[in-house]
This record gives structure tokens, sequence and C-alpha cells, in this order.
């Protein structure tokens, strides 16, 4: 499978206090369903991208990182927490929803299927609503204004930049 052609891809996290640019062909797009991506993630499964033989740079702050295992780091923003980096002795991965625009990074593979949660499956025949579906069950959701960072690089960006969703 070809992840999507364009060579620049930008991303970080969600306060925007840690950034990336990434230029070249991505690697191997997949989830991890073992027990640490799902505490790293503090989700059901960690979807990554290998950066393969692309070129990663770290355009504002580098992300902190904790040693998950003998045999990984972890990396993560210090101020907002999300999960950026899997980083192990077969490379670099990137957490794909941490790239402005995921859309293109398609997974190709399940790890750690020992570890799927039995209910991952079922999850996209789940009845589904929108945001604004959701207004007449939690009113406070029609004034929602998003303090995160906006999912394009921005010269002198400032985290928190608000905007409504």
């Amino acid at each position: 499978m070809t992840l999507n052609h364009r060579s620049i891809r930008t991303g970080g996290c969600q306060c925007g206090a840690v950034r990336f640019r990434i230029e070249g062909k991505l690697g191997r797009a997949s989830v991890c369903h073992c027990r640490m991506c799902q505490k790293a993630f503090g989700a059901f499964y960690a979807p990554l991208v290998q950066v393969g033989s692309a070129a990663l740079v770290w355009t504002k702050r580098e992300p902190a990182r904790f040693r998950s295992s003998t045999q990984a780091l972890r990396g993560f923003c210090d101020a907002c927490g999300t999960p950026l980096t899997y980083e192990a002795a077969d490379g670099v991965a990137l957490a794909i929803g941490a790239f402005d625009d995921p859309s293109g990074i398609e997974p190709e593979i399940q790890f750690g299927v020992e570890n799927k949660l039995p209910f991952v499956d079922g999850i996209g025949h789940l009845p589904a609503r929108t945001t604004q579906d959701d207004v007449a069950d939690a009113p406070y959701l029609a004034d929602v204004v998003s303090l995160q960072h906006p999912d394009r690089d921005m010269s002198g960006d400032a985290p928190g930049e608000s905007r409504r969703i």
C-alpha cells in the first residue's frame, strides 16, 4: 500500500509546544494492541507510522521521553501529555493522530493482537453521531471553543490558540 504521496507533512501535540516536520516517504502504518501501547495512548490501541527513510525534524521542542520497557522509549509532550513517538532499535514511529492531516496514513497491519480488546472490531458497527447531533443531550457542546493548536504550522504560533469546533 502506498501512503499519501505528499512528501512534506507536519504535526505536533495538542498545545503546540512540540511540533515536527517530516519530509520523504513514510514507512509502514500500523495499530498496536499491546498493553504497553494501550496504556501509553490511554486508548484501545496505538496508531503509529514508521518514519522509515523520511527526514524527521522537531521544529519546536523535542518531546519528553519515558522508557516504557528495556527496548522502547515513548515520546510525549510534557506540557499537555499528547503521545507522539514510539522509539526502538528499528527506528522511530510517530502517532498517526498527531499529524496535521492524518487522513492519508492508513494502517496496513495490526501488532500485539494477543491483547486486542474483544469489542474493538465492533466499534465501526456502533451507532454514530456528529458533535452537533449531541447538542440536545449535552447543550454545552454548542459553545465549545477548542484551545488545541490548529492543524497547521504557524509562524510564531502560540500554544492554545482558540477556535470554534
